[in-house]
């Protein structure tokens, strides 16, 4: 994908969400548990740039999407 936009906050980035984003592409996806951070992915040809933006309070992610 060119872009994912998560609503819903896990523990940690998932690596199957990373993994469908194709070089160049970005991830908004709010991460922790009380604290939570709205963090900024962006897949490079060489791992990931991880920008944290804003302090921010989602529900957490639920259900099987919480194993990844």
């Amino acid at each position: 994908f060119d872009a994912i936009v998560v609503t819903a906050a896990p523990d940690h980035v998932p690596q199957p969400l990373i993994d469908q984003l194709k070089v160049g592409g970005r991830m908004v996806i709010p991460v922790g548990i009380h604290n939570q951070d709205l963090l900024l992915i962006t897949k490079t040809e060489n791992g990931n740039a991880t920008k944290a933006v804003i302090p921010v309070r989602f529900v957490p992610m639920t259900g099987e999407a919480e194993k990844w």
